[in-house]
């Protein structure tokens, strides 16, 4: 754990902070913004940098580099923020997707979601 790891839960308000700011720049003129260029190259776009961030991780973390893997998490997390927006989502429906998961362990979470996925193709009627 590094020292970081005493930030007051409210300090992840930060989360909440920037999705408002995505919210008020995404229709922003693109040619001033990157927010808005992305939303205006539509959400394919905004999935493909979610790809490109995704792999930048892998290869830092790879190198063994913690400053640049911190860097890269966060334009990851940053164009995940996007894709939330692009969707209707915000940072708080994965927050409390997380709480839901918390004390379960990844076994019987990854058991539950088959079983789910398993029940939907078994009854599409029930989507």
């Amino acid at each position: 754990m590094s020292g970081n790891d005493t930030l007051a839960p409210k300090s992840y308000d930060v989360l909440a902070r920037l999705a408002d700011v995505i919210e008020q720049r995404k229709s922003a003129d693109p040619d001033k913004s990157y927010v808005a260029r992305l939303f205006n190259q539509g959400t394919n776009a905004i999935l493909k940098k979610v790809g490109e961030e995704a792999t930048e991780v892998v290869m830092a973390a790879k190198d063994g580099d913690a400053r640049q893997l911190v860097a890269e998490v966060a334009d990851l997390w940053f164009h995940t923020l996007l894709a939330l927006n692009a969707l209707g989502l915000k940072p708080a429906d994965v927050l409390a997707e997380l709480e839901r998961r918390e004390g379960q362990s990844g076994l019987e979470e990854f058991a539950a979601r088959k079983a789910r996925v398993r029940d939907a193709e078994r009854n599409p009627e029930k989507l």
